[in-house]
């Protein structure tokens, strides 16, 4: 069944641009748009979709607001925007938002950010994990059974994270990386390998530490001492 998403942004450009990229999935459909924040809720509320790309700013209502009021209605809002500001990613995932993207993290996070919405999981742009993982109190004292406290980043991890996990010399390289916030491109520049066996060996650390997606991995990491570089 295709995934029917709204668009909510107050630049038509920037709403043309997604619906592109979105319909030319196989498994994604936009079905309506709005051009600011009221116009977004009312037409959440009537078209029903699965999953609205809200911008944190817009006319009558902000991202955070379109958030809020879609809260308990089963549609999964995904915020996305050019303002990477810690305080604006964590009121929305606070609301309730399943995914925080900077426009300029590129379509494929934009598609990815759909599918984990839709899956349950909650998906944050790299560039930003890492702000959002250093101001956190899980580093303020040391990982004993659990790890995450209980909010949105943990929700994200998949589980409670463990301290010790097997994985190789390369993939500890990775982990390192990924709490940089580094793409699977610049992780495949730095090692000298492939984009496709840098998925893989994502693939191989998510089975690994029980975790959801790189946000997962990246708390591990900050948690354990293991993203900073050697």
């Amino acid at each position: 069944m295709s995934t029917r998403i709204l668009i909510a942004d107050d630049q038509e450009g920037i709403r043309g641009a997604f619906r592109l990229i979105l319909d030319a999935q196989p498994d994604m459909t936009v079905i309506a748009e709005a051009a600011d924040g009221l116009a977004a809720i009312e037409t959440a509320l009537r078209v029903r979709p699965d999953v609205v790309l809200a911008d944190i700013r817009m006319p009558k209502a902000d991202g955070i607001e379109v958030t809020r009021a879609l809260a308990e209605t089963g549609i999964h809002v995904v915020v996305v925007t050019t303002f990477g500001q810690d305080d604006y990613v964590r009121a929305a995932l606070r609301h309730g938002a399943s995914g925080f993207v900077l426009k300029r993290s590129g379509p494929t996070l934009l598609v990815e950010a759909v599918r984990a919405a839709m899956s349950g999981d909650v998906l944050i742009s790299p560039q930003l994990t890492i702000g959002l993982l250093r101001d956190s109190p899980l580093r303020e004292s040391p990982l004993r059974e659990g790890s995450l406290p209980e909010g949105p980043l943990r929700e994200s991890s998949g589980r409670d994270l463990q301290g010790e996990a097997e994985l190789t010399e390369r993939e500890d390289d990775v982990v390192r990386l990924v709490a940089q916030a580094k793409t699977n491109a610049e992780i495949a520049e730095r090692l000298f390998l492939s984009p496709g066996t840098v998925k893989n060996h994502i693939a191989s650390i998510q089975r690994k530490l029980g975790v959801k997606n790189r946000v997962g991995i990246a708390a591990w990491a900050w948690h354990t001492g293991r993203a900073h570089t050697p």
